[in-house]
């Protein structure tokens, strides 16, 4: 038993315990090593060019010589006519795909969990998957030869049926939505709803067999127990993905962005590239990127607070 008198002592020994820990399961600490390299390398070093949103970047004096003009990239931006549109088509597109999209991988998750011949099982599973792996080069590319106007499969089959035709969905705004959340939903729902699955298959069977012996049916067992238990799960990816409520997807809406369309795709993630590596205002692009950031960690806190006390689930 260690003396009350000796907190030296009591650090000693701790350290040890800590140590010992670290030994036993050094295999796993190593392994953890390429994920630690990549964020720090790619994420936390990246910061200090954060300074950048303060300064009025000159190329012949660098990051650290640059003058300091304070929050002036942040007023202008605000003063831009072009904030407001962006900020809302930003908020728009992040709503559809944060919480309109949230039940899809959820239901495709249910369903995979219900099918009970296995084979099939597996061949669905690794087709709903393959999307994901695919780049949003590769899938606005396959929907610009099925949207074209004239050669394209869906106007062919339009004209085939007696339609015109020769509708250029990609250049008309009213078709924006329904395609940049369709192909959204194709290529992710599969890759999101293995997590959801992970979690249903860790439900504790007899819960299921004890819900059958008092007579409820398969909805009633997926109500009053899969989502309930899945519920914690829900919360914490939902709470995790707030952190990119304003970076709605630049890869998606860069691609799919045209002249007709332009007023329902150009965002934030766009208008950062468009002005910071077409325009070379590195300190006004990286301002509205700290915005971004700001914004989604204050919402990540909010929301895990909320959910700590609402639900008594929270990521810390």
């Amino acid at each position: 038993m260690i003396p009350h008198s000796s907190p030296s002592l009591a650090r000693s020994v701790n350290r040890r315990i800590l140590w010992k820990k670290i030994l036993l399961h050094r295999y796993l600490y190593l392994m953890l090593l390429p994920c630690l390299a990549f964020f720090i390398v790619f994420s936390y070093i990246p910061m200090g060019g954060v300074i950048l949103a303060f300064k009025e970047y000159k190329f012949n004096k660098g990051i650290l010589g640059s003058p300091w003009i304070g929050f002036d990239y942040f007023k202008t931006f605000f003063q831009d006519y072009q904030s407001g549109l962006l900020i809302k088509n930003t908020l728009i597109i992040s709503f559809l795909k944060l919480f309109v999209y949230l039940p899809f991988p959820i239901l495709l998750a249910l369903m995979f969990n219900e099918l009970r011949r296995k084979w099939f099982k597996n061949v669905a599973q690794s087709i709903s998957y393959l999307p994901h792996f695919l780049s949003w080069v590769v899938v606005v590319g396959m929907m610009q030869r099925v949207l074209a106007p004239d050669t394209g499969m869906l106007n062919q089959l339009t004209a085939f049926f007696g339609g015109a035709g020769d509708t250029f969905y990609m250049m008309e705004s009213k078709y924006f939505y329904p395609i940049m959340f369709g192909s959204f939903i194709w290529k992710s729902i599969g890759w999101d709803s293995i997590i959801y699955l992970a979690a249903i298959a860790g439900v504790n069977p007899d819960m299921y067999e004890a819900a059958k012996i008092d007579g409820a049916s398969k909805w009633r067992e997926i109500w009053h127990i899969t989502l309930p238990s899945i519920a914690p799960t829900i919360v914490t990816l939902f709470i995790l993905s707030l952190g990119s409520v304003l970076s709605a997807g630049f890869d998606q809406l860069y691609l799919l962005g045209t002249p007709g369309n332009r007023a329902l795709s150009d965002i934030l993630d766009t208008y950062i590239i468009r002005i910071g590596l077409t325009s070379g205002q590195y300190g006004y692009a990286t301002a509205v990127g700290l915005m971004q950031g700001l914004i989604g960690f204050i919402l990540v806190i909010i929301a895990n607070r909320l959910s700590r006390r609402l639900m008594d689930t929270s990521l810390w």
